[in-house]
């Protein structure tokens, strides 16, 4: 029964072809594309309004060097939100809860900063390995700490996104499983059940959109201390 509960993160297959590819393409398809007229319906006009808010909230700490990215990270955080929220329907696979589909996406865009760090600006990015005024018996501990907290920052990222999902996903599915068990034993239990339940859900709608925004913010913060 246990293992069972973990069956939801296995990646699908059809004859022994893994379906991970399909559902990483299909949010794309259930975006509407802005047409060449000025009038719009109301759902693209509402789409075209949040990536602007989202955007600009984004690039505002950033210098001119950082904008670059702007669609880089406004993609990023679009797709992510449209496959956290796939995944909260029945029956459907969340690619977002494996740490090796995360870890993809962490780790190329942080060393992507890293680069841009190293190549624009030296002395500042590897100057934030030791920070101002250290005793110099501390300089070589430091170095090592802060060397190795750089070097955490891909694995913080997808873990995180990976630990929350997962857990949010867990629970859902054994309140879900609590509720049926209680129904016909006791069936008041079992509605302030389904209550709990339904909040739940709602929560993890929310966190599912948190949790894309905070994936992009940090890297965000991590492209601002290298341009």
């Amino acid at each position: 029964m246990m293992m069972s509960f973990f069956d939801q993160f296995a990646s699908p297959s059809f004859l022994g072809i893994p379906l991970i590819a399909i559902a990483i393409a299909l949010p794309w398809t259930l975006l509407p594309t802005p047409p060449s007229r000025w009038v719009n319906n109301r759902l693209i006009t509402l789409q075209t309004w949040f990536i602007n808010r989202f955007t600009n909230q984004l690039m505002m700490p950033l210098s001119v060097g950082g904008h670059k990215w702007a669609l880089l990270l406004a993609s990023l955080m679009v797709f992510l939100i449209t496959i956290n929220m796939l995944g909260l329907l029945p029956y459907t696979f969340t690619p977002t809860t494996q740490l090796s589909l995360n870890m993809g996406f962490a780790v190329p865009l942080w060393l992507a900063t890293v680069i841009i760090g190293m190549r624009n600006q030296p002395t500042i990015a590897l100057g934030h390995l030791l920070p101002e005024g250290t005793p110099i018996p501390l300089i070589p501990v430091l170095i090592i700490i802060e060397t190795i907290s750089l070097f955490i920052r891909p694995l913080a990222l997808g873990v995180r996104l990976t630990a929350n999902l997962t857990a949010g996903h867990l629970l859902i599915q054994l309140i879900a499983t609590a509720v049926f068990v209680l129904l016909p034993m006791m069936p008041t239990v079992a509605i302030l059940t389904a209550t709990v339940l339904f909040l739940l859900t709602l929560l993890e709608v929310a966190v599912a959109m948190i949790q894309a925004y905070v994936f992009v913010l940090l890297l965000s913060l991590y492209l601002q201390e290298n341009v």
